[in-house]
């Protein structure tokens, strides 16, 4: 097992090179740069700080300079908040964006398989018509959305919850649901779609004709067999929801990575930029290994 965890993290390699590469590359080519400014600065001064960062060098050494730094352990500077490092950035601001991205994950599994379970089984009816409805809206409803009008609903009408900030666990639960919501209902029209496959199979009209109850078919056989392509996707997603929560935590006011994304896009400071892009990077190539890993221990057959 850890042989073809290593094996797969070396893999991994030339992927993150090519994130690193084409993020390079796209900051480049776009207009503008991280210190141009309505007011412009006194071209030595501005000479002088590209000096600094090394901007007046061609690209190529540019990049160049960025992979010997990375393989040192180093980010750079940030351009945007003075004095502080991005490796520096990115710990203080990671557990807050993973502790949501946790959260809405359990809003997603929690919500999505149980209702796509419970659709499955009870094919056709008004249950299954309601779950797919709110699967359907969850999936058309962006999360920022979902967010604003959970404030406008929860905070300002009902004044039940805080509208924003991170100082404690009632904080933790408008932006958990806001992100997670829309995918579980994602989740929830996938489990339907795989359980129903497995309920038309023959081995569960056996068990049926066998007399095991429909708990033991449905969570025990059923739910087994079809978790497969549920976990395909959850593995992605959950990388997804821990880094890609850039505009709920815009929103809510949340001091994590997306907070720090957006101002780092909006002022062009383009370590940061490559750093957080380069953390999500890493957690797309950990969550794909781990998927496979979840494979082989579900299903040894994957082993051969």
């Amino acid at each position: 097992m850890l042989k073809y965890f290593f094996k797969r993290l070396l893999h991994g390699i030339p992927v993150l090179f090519a994130v690193s590469t084409i993020t390079f590359l796209i900051m480049r080519v776009v207009p503008g740069g991280p210190f141009d400014q309505e007011k412009r600065l006194p071209p030595e001064i501005l000479s002088n700080i590209h000096a600094k960062y090394h901007l007046d060098q061609p690209a190529i050494t540019q990049y160049l300079l960025y992979l010997k730094q990375l393989v040192q352990g180093d980010m750079g500077p940030s351009y945007k908040y003075i004095g502080r490092d991005v490796a520096d950035i990115i710990l203080d601001t990671f557990p807050v964006s993973l502790t949501l991205g946790l959260l809405a994950m359990l809003v997603v599994v929690g919500i999505g398989i149980p209702m796509g379970v419970w659709s499955a089984y009870r094919q056709n009816s008004l249950v299954d018509r309601v779950c797919m409805f709110y699967a359907t809206l969850g999936i058309s409803i962006p999360s920022f959305v979902l967010g604003t009008l959970l404030v406008w609903l929860m905070s300002h009408k009902l004044q039940w919850l805080p509208p924003a900030l991170w100082e404690g666990p009632r904080y933790m639960i408008l932006p958990a649901i806001a992100l997670g919501a829309p995918f579980s209902g994602f989740i929830a029209r996938l489990t339907r779609s795989a359980v129903l496959e497995v309920l038309a199979s023959d081995y569960i009209r056996t068990a049926r004709a066998k007399g095991l109850t429909e708990f033991v078919i449905l969570f025990k056989h059923t739910l087994k067999n079809s978790i497969f392509p549920i976990i395909s996707v959850l593995g992605p997603l959950t990388a997804g929801l821990v880094t890609g929560s850039f505009v709920i935590e815009f929103i809510f006011s949340i001091p994590g990575m997306g907070s720090f994304f957006i101002t780092a896009v909006t002022n062009r400071d383009y370590p940061l930029i490559m750093g957080v892009t380069l953390v999500y990077a890493v957690l797309i190539v950990l969550a794909n290994i781990l998927v496979d890993i979840i494979y082989m221990w579900l299903d040894p057959r994957v082993r051969m």
